[in-house]
């Protein structure tokens, strides 16, 4: 007899190990099947090494500004593999950090690749694949969640064989410094990336098919991204698409042919990052004659996570966009205590902060301002720069924007927009207002400390009210 579990969650990333941890807690007997890394693409690959990198970069930035804060530091240089070899201990160590709770929280872990092998009734079966190929006998489960993310969509046409085609991995774990580069595509990844290796001086060209940088943002931010990436050298191609890339002779660079508004265009460098949108692993997932639907490589689910298939529900990216950790694992929670029999409130979309830690970080909350016009509101919008914010001054970052959008008839909070130094820190702030439903009302009245760079979105609050006091 195979042995039972509860629930067993295929996936070991924020999506699926908060699931797991969250269950065990509610006293269930969980199984989590994972086949390469605990923690999942974003902390050994992502969200967590990225961060490293660029912490790294930002700190060589710094130095070079160090005259101006009254501070020697001597002739300035980096490392770049240090940097790579901190980032991949970073990650490491988070991972053992995974690792440790889940044993702790009593969740037995099986290595290998999960995948539905049938049902008894209402309990399903789940087999593993080992790395050697080998299939254990299935465990039997009646609930299963789907948490396999998602991975970097390729390109037609193009070589990903070649050294001198990176994706994120290759990205974070670089052959060479290249004096250029070009990033195919400007959402968080590709900016994040072009920020990192421009910091490190390499000529940097981004590449986007959409008709601004950051077309997830509002429209001003991406504006204000686009004036401070350009300011810091970087080449912007917008409404631009990439028709060909041809890997040049041994691998030591690419030449890319792309169409853009001005007529075609050709561009070299030494290393090409490809960062145009994710796809759900939604293959070899057992899927097959069950009612679980898949739309365009992404698993449809409902309020609670569930799928067409009683039983088999899917969180994080696998279940789409926004493709983000922290939707994974509140996703997690959400569809674990539902299962529970706990009544937990359906996940809003438009309460989701999404981040970019580039510089300058770019954070946000809620409805654009197009997009809060769009929908019918009538619309009340503040705006605070940076420079008229002391500690932003003081810091030398007086670079930024908070930007607000309020519903003129309620006062709700339709949107925040923010682009600085911190404001990835920020935005919860945000964030605990729209899941509140505070209004302009509360965040007016809400005291902030002084002299904190989160007065902004105090004062982008009065800007969109009774008036910003300094400005």
């Amino acid at each position: 007899m195979s042995e039972f579990f509860d629930l067993t969650v295929i996936g070991g990333g924020p999506g699926g190990y908060v699931a797991a941890l969250r269950a065990a807690q509610l006293g269930m007997k969980v199984a989590l099947v994972e086949e390469r890394h605990l923690g999942g693409i974003c902390l050994n690959w992502g969200c967590i090494p990225t961060k490293a990198l660029l912490r790294s970069a930002e700190i060589y930035h710094l130095m070079g500004e160090a005259e101006a804060f009254g501070v020697q530091v001597g002739e300035r240089g980096f490392d770049l593999q240090k940097m790579v070899q901190r980032s991949r201990a970073v990650a490491d160590r988070m991972g053992k950090g995974v690792q440790h709770l889940l044993k702790k929280a009593g969740v037995t872990v099986l290595e290998g690749r999960g995948r539905l092998a049938g049902q008894e009734g209402e309990v399903h079966r789940v087999a593993v694949t080992e790395g050697s190929g080998k299939e254990s006998t299935p465990i039997r489960t009646p609930h299963v969640i789907l948490a396999t993310g998602a991975r970097g969509r390729q390109l037609p046409g193009v070589d990903y064989t070649s050294k001198a085609v990176w994706t994120a991995r290759e990205a974070m774990t670089p052959d060479i410094m290249p004096q250029k580069l070009l990033v195919v595509g400007s959402g968080a990844i590709g900016v994040e990336f072009a920020s990192f290796y421009r910091d490190l001086g390499a000529e940097v060209t981004i590449i986007e098919a959409a008709e601004r940088i950051m077309p997830a943002e509002d429209a001003e931010i991406s504006q204000a991204a686009r004036k401070a990436f350009e300011k810091r050298g970087m080449a912007i191609h917008t409404d631009s698409r990439l028709e060909k890339l041809e890997v040049l002779e041994g691998g030591k660079g690419v030449r890319a042919h792309v169409n853009t508004p001005q007529g075609p265009a050709t561009f070299e460098a030494d290393r090409v990052i490809s960062a145009a949108g994710v796809v759900g692993n939604s293959e070899n997932l057992g899927l097959d004659g069950t009612a679980v639907k898949v739309e365009r490589s992404f698993v449809e689910i409902d309020d609670f996570c569930r799928t067409g298939e009683r039983g088999i529900y899917a969180i994080g990216d696998l279940a789409g966009p926004p493709c983000l950790a922290h939707k994974a694992s509140h996703e997690g929670i959400i569809c674990v205590e539902k299962i529970a029999g706990r009544l937990p409130q359906p996940l809003h979309p438009l309460n989701i902060p999404g981040c970019t830690y580039a510089r300058p970080q770019v954070a946000s909350v809620g409805m654009s301002e197009a997009a809060a016009r769009a929908a019918g509101h009538e619309v009340r919008v503040g705006r605070f720069p940076f420079m008229a914010n002391g500690k932003a001054v003081a810091m030398g970052e007086p670079d930024g924007m908070t930007k607000t959008v309020f519903d003129a008839k309620t006062g709700e909070l339709l949107g925040a927009h923010m682009i600085g130094a911190e404001v990835t820190e920020m935005i919860q702030g945000f964030t605990i207002a729209r899941t509140s439903e505070l209004t302009e009302a509360e965040l007016v009245e809400t005291v902030f400390p002084h002299p904190t760079i989160s007065e902004t979105m105090h004062e982008a609050t009065l800007a969109a009210h009774e008036g910003a006091l300094h400005i």
